[in-house]
């Protein structure tokens, strides 16, 4: 069996990178679809996000290239990386979630959840992004 220590995700979407980098870098479109908190795209920045049952997860932004790249730590452990390619009028998003330990129990756990959370939570992106008229 092949083990890994990280998940990669690609999703397309209708809207153009600006509507996308919008929905991942401002706190209220970001409370929409994932989790609430003050996501900023400035590196440096550290926020919170309320994970609900898991608690307030402590996040810092790492690299920051508008419309293209948004990496931060996310728990102390791992880093989340959204990448936004223009797809035609379009965007395909990558999400990149690295730093499982897969000799970590904890983190072995967390791989096999989070395997089948983030594409749920990819698809509550889209419904933001078609929800939201264009600006």
């Amino acid at each position: 069996m092949k083990r890994t220590d990280f998940i990669q995700l690609d999703q397309s979407y209708a809207q153009p990178p600006a509507a996308v980098w919008k929905a991942l870098t401002t706190p209220e479109l970001h409370a929409r679809w994932w989790a609430a908190g003050d996501v900023r795209p400035v590196v440096g920045h550290r926020f919170e996000l309320d994970m609900g049952p898991w608690g307030k997860q402590p996040c810092e932004v790492l690299e920051v290239e508008p419309e293209r790249l948004f990496k931060y730590r996310f728990t102390p452990d791992w880093t989340l990386t959204w990448r936004l390619q223009p797809e035609g009028t379009g965007t395909r998003l990558t999400l990149l979630h690295q730093g499982f330990d897969p000799d970590n129990p904890k983190h072995r756990f967390a791989l096999d959840n989070m395997s089948k959370g983030w594409p749920q939570i990819l698809v509550r992106l889209g419904t933001a992004l078609a929800d939201r008229p264009a600006s």
